[in-house]
């Protein structure tokens, strides 16, 4: 008999993407930045998403096993972004346009 909530559930089409990252976070025992930056993302993505409990579920234990809330991990997210931290980026990369007024000639 099949389960009448798993006929409600959507499937998310980032679903296999967002599983190898989960499935990544899972292994480690503490995150880098990134981890913590993916996975506050995942938990926005699946905020009230009526589907993929299995990502979600996986999210909290994550969470459990890295020792840190979800309140924490939002903090901590928010703080790299406002440090300038960008995927994909060296840290000591600049974000912005690279024009800098204070070095022009007046003339």
């Amino acid at each position: 008999m099949k389960d009448l909530n798993s006929e409600k559930d959507q499937s998310h089409p980032l679903y296999l993407s967002d599983r190898d990252h989960l499935d990544r976070m899972l292994a480690k025992d503490s995150p880098e930045d990134k981890d913590i930056v993916d996975l506050a993302r995942l938990f926005l993505r699946y905020q009230g998403f009526p589907g993929a409990t299995d990502l979600q579920a996986d999210m909290l234990k994550t969470l459990a096993s890295w020792g840190i809330s979800h309140q924490e991990l939002n903090v901590r997210a928010r703080k790299l972004w406002e440090s300038g931290y960008r995927p994909g980026k060296a840290p000591t990369e600049k974000v912005g346009s690279g024009f800098d007024t204070s070095e022009t000639e007046e003339k």
